[in-house]
């Protein structure tokens, strides 16, 4: 494996595992990247600085200064010189620094402060790594973008037997250079994502929406950037942070607002992903003050609302990809592919509205995909950051630039 010019910044916590980190250390040196450790203050209970520093030749940080010369270890210019963060292993103690924003010392500090993808492999025992606090921990650093290499099931240093081995070093490689790889598979490309709701005013206080949270949107914009790709957002209104991401944000309201935003954008764009639940119907008169409530019942007026992805489908170039996505609560696949057509989508994306843990405002979901040539591909209950990359893989092997 070439990781020849890669920087790769080395977590390494208070665990028994620790001493996998001077292995993979090895290996990654090996394969060519540039290797710098840091050390949380337990794990040098586990395996000494001197092991680390001479397998990585450089010196080990674990303080944030050098009490000897005075010589300060800057946490900013550690993570904005990585191009990868892995942490390995994780403990459950650091998790939850990491997952709740503490920072009391130099690797929880470069951490919050990195810019560079970050990739995690936590190591405990079994009964630590089930607890709904890990696990939680654990989902809200992929909701951040976080990458985690789940813990490989064997014998464990409690003599329990079980899910909660750090990763192999061998396999955290192949995952690394994995990542290295797809960071090109959307090299050069222009995406547009479509995301959250629509919000269709009744009068200057009231609205018509739905409770799309924009979340898988958002998923899968962070995946296209980590791929390569030139990411432009328009969204709906939502309660996401994207002050983090590099990415290009458009906000609008209204469906007319959001489709002269797409129509703006589509002629430049390689992939058109409309993730947005836009609002079918919208009311034909807003009312210019608040409508008083009285002893009478209320009635509005509706018109339907532009399908922006079927107008935006019928100018689609013949390079151009098109990724719908469906959210249905009956005749589910019936429903789904005919919008293939309907609509000119390559694939379309269905999730139900019936399955738990599934569809909008979840941090999880569960999808069908649908390619316009007839293949189908079928995904378990997943957090949706990594739904997100089951839908790129799809979306990559489309051979529309063959």
């Amino acid at each position: 494996m070439n990781l020849k010019g890669k920087r790769i910044l080395l977590g390494v916590t208070g665990s028994i595992a620790a001493y996998k980190s001077a292995l993979l250390t090895r290996l990654l040196i090996k394969s060519g990247a540039e290797v710098q450790i840091i050390m949380s203050a337990s794990a040098l209970d586990f395996i000494t600085p001197l092991t680390l520093a001479t397998l990585s030749k450089k010196p080990v940080l674990s303080e944030f200064s050098n009490k000897k010369t005075g010589e300060w270890s800057n946490h900013v210019e550690l993570g904005l010189w990585a191009d990868l963060f892995i942490v390995a292993p994780l403990s459950a103690n650091t998790l939850a620094k990491f997952a709740n924003g503490l920072c009391d010392n130099l690797l929880s500090a470069t951490y919050l402060s990195a810019r560079c993808p970050v990739m995690v492999a936590p190591a405990m025992d079994l009964d630590m790594y089930q607890h709904p606090s890990v696990q939680s921990n654990l989902h809200r650093l992929q909701s951040f973008g976080n990458l985690v290499l789940e813990a490989e099931s064997g014998e464990l240093a409690s003599g329990l037997s079980g899910q909660g081995r750090m990763m192999e070093p061998e396999h955290i490689l192949e995952h690394v250079a994995l990542f290295f790889q797809s960071q090109s598979d959307f090299s050069g490309k222009k995406v547009l994502i479509t995301m959250g709701p629509t919000q269709e005013a009744i009068d200057p206080v009231r609205f018509i929406s739905n409770h799309s949270s924009g979340k898988m949107g958002l998923s899968i914009a962070r995946s296209f950037a980590h791929r390569g790709a030139e990411v432009h957002i328009v969204s709906g209104p939502v309660s996401l942070d994207f002050s983090k991401d590099q990415l290009s944000v458009t906000r609008v309201h209204s469906a007319n607002e959001m489709f002269d935003a797409c129509q703006a954008l589509h002629p430049q764009m390689d992939i058109c992903v409309f993730a947005a639940a836009v609002a079918d119907y919208a009311p034909a008169q807003v009312a210019w003050e608040k409508i008083k409530k009285d002893d009478s019942s209320l009635s509005l007026d509706l018109v339907k609302n532009v399908d922006i992805a079927k107008e935006l489908g019928k100018v689609k170039g013949s390079r151009q990809l098109h990724i719908g996505f469906a959210l249905e609560t009956e005749n589910e696949e019936q429903n789904a592919k005919a919008k293939l057509d309907k609509k000119n989508f390559d694939l379309i994306v269905l999730n139900s509205a019936k399955e738990e843990g599934a569809g909008f405002r979840h941090d999880t979901n569960k999808v069908r995909i649908f390619h316009k040539d007839g293949k189908e591909f079928n995904s378990d209950l997943l957090p949706k950051e990594q739904i997100a990359e089951l839908i790129l893989d799809q979306i990559k092997n489309i051979p529309v630039w063959v």
